[in-house]
């Protein structure tokens, strides 16, 4: 186990700081950030002012040292200012993060009440009709993009059905919790990953179901509720875990469409667009380094439930 855990943290270090090395000097390539500071008239800010603010905001310094002060600061906490709104990066991230969370979860529940049992279901019934219902739903959904589903919803349950008991909210976050507002953008958002997760139950059941082990518990009268849920379930587990779990961490850094789409006001939005279009360095490279850490946490999660749901694996060892 520490062995393991050894290697983890030097793999996690690495991926640290390749991907924001990667980041922060893909960011010095667009145009100059002082820009933001000069007034649309391009009058009333002198040469010596100019080299001022290139010296006040450390752009006077080689991209090395620099990468090197923001890597230094970013650890201790100090994620920097945002050069367009004028507010801690840190400020910005944790006053959006927690519609973001609560998006991602409720996507991520819907997700997995979904797409695992019908996964389930398709293998036990394969070539029936709950298999092929299983199968259109998992290529429409995998198919059809976030934002047409959104506005799909929107126009049935909002539009066309306003006056009816089915109708919900189009968008926006309340103040006060209200279920019925989480609806439609979890719906949009877990639709696609339920589809991959059933894909993946489905595709990981069948292999186990035609194993084996499987076929000498069938031979000696385990029933089949014991055969689906003991024996094939858990062996079956790993593949869907894997991707239910990269997908709540990739949530938790914002989901950009569906926050467009139904007006949520999540990290995506501000983290990815806002801070790309208006070459915001320092909240984009926040926003990155807060990525790179849930999900580094994340893929360590995953790790250590392997050896929980499979024996067979061992902690620090490839499988041979």
């Amino acid at each position: 186990m520490a062995r393991f855990l050894l290697q983890r943290l030097i793999t996690s270090v690495i991926s640290i700081f390749g991907a924001t090395v990667i980041i922060f000097f893909l960011t010095q390539l667009h145009y100059d950030p002082r820009e933001l500071f000069i007034p649309d008239s391009g009058y009333g800010l002198t040469e010596e002012q100019y080299e001022n603010l290139s010296k006040r905001l450390g752009f006077d310094k080689h991209p090395v040292i620099q990468y090197l002060s923001w890597i230094g600061r970013t650890l201790r906490g100090d994620l920097g200012v945002s050069l367009i709104r004028q507010q801690p990066v840190a400020q910005i991230l944790g006053g959006k993060i927690g519609a973001t969370v609560q998006l991602a979860i409720g996507g991520w529940i819907f997700a997995i009440m979904l797409g695992v049992p019908m996964g389930v279901l398709a293998a036990v019934k394969r070539a029936t009709a709950w298999d092929y219902i299983g199968r259109f739903f998992a290529i429409t959904g995998q198919g059809a993009p976030p934002f047409v589903v959104g506005i799909i919803l929107i126009l049935i349950f909002s539009v066309w059905a306003r006056n009816t008991f089915l109708a919900l909210p189009a968008g926006t976050r309340p103040a006060n919790f209200d279920w019925k507002f989480y609806i439609l953008p979890c719906v949009t958002l877990g639709w696609p990953a339920a589809a991959g997760l059933m894909r993946l139950t489905r595709s990981a059941m069948l292999e186990v179901l035609d194993s084996e082990f499987v076929k000498m518990a069938r031979a000696k009268g385990v029933t089949t509720k014991s055969v689906v849920w003991k024996h094939a379930f858990r062996n079956s587990l790993i593949p869907p875990l894997t991707s239910a779990l990269i997908i709540f961490s990739n949530w938790l850094h914002g989901a950009l469409v569906v926050e467009t789409v139904f007006a949520w006001p999540g990290v995506g939005y501000v983290a990815l667009f806002e801070s790309v279009n208006g070459n915001d360095f320092p909240l984009l490279l926040g926003a990155v380094f807060i990525y790179i850490m849930l999900f580094l946490v994340f893929a360590l999660m995953t790790d250590l439930l392997y050896a929980l749901i499979d024996p067979r694996i061992k902690l620090g060892q490839r499988a041979r």
